[in-house]
């Protein structure tokens, strides 16, 4: 599902996005689609993650584009040093793995979205548009995944409730 290109007398900011991808195909064709509706500028472009770091700290991008498999620093390292140094900038992750524990270690290094390469170029506009404002962003196929883990922290989180608070009851007077 595509947006509506926007109109050029609109006066919207862009979303400015650092792409770090080492296929220099692929960087070059999600460049022309993030680019494509008109709301989002790339303002840089790095081959591995060492450059991903050195050219988020002297670009300032607001979000980043992150492939996970790179040379030097894969995307997880780049992310966990780019969030040291930058916390207010947003990462998707890219990956060619759909496994849980991938989305999970993302989640741990700073990231704001995950997306899987073979099934996401579509939804990668959206993915940027929504991590620049705060929000997260996966793929579908982590939706169930997700949800089933929150309701596991919920349910935790319940029964520690209720154990702090008949704990709390016998301490009263």
């Amino acid at each position: 599902m595509k947006s509506q290109p926007l109109d050029p007398a609109s006066p919207t900011k862009q979303i400015s996005v650092l792409l770090a991808e080492d296929n220099t195909n692929f960087r070059k064709s999600l460049k022309l689609l993030v680019e494509l509706d008109g709301d989002i500028e790339v303002v840089g472009e790095a081959r591995n993650g060492c450059d991903a770091v050195r050219l988020s700290k002297r670009l300032l991008p607001e979000v980043i584009v992150m492939d996970m498999a790179m040379p030097l620093l894969n995307g997880l390292q780049a992310t966990r040093q780019i969030m040291e140094t930058s916390p207010s900038t947003r990462v998707v992750i890219l990956s060619a793995h759909a496994e849980p524990e991938y989305v999970i270690q993302a989640m741990k290094s700073g990231a704001s979205g995950y997306l899987i390469k073979q099934s996401s170029t579509d939804f990668v506009p959206a993915a940027v548009r929504e991590v620049r404002n705060g929000n997260a962003y996966f793929s579908a196929s982590f939706s169930t995944v997700l949800r089933s883990q929150c309701q596991n922290l919920f349910g935790q989180s319940e029964s520690l409730k209720k154990k702090s608070a008949r704990l709390f009851d016998r301490q009263t007077p």
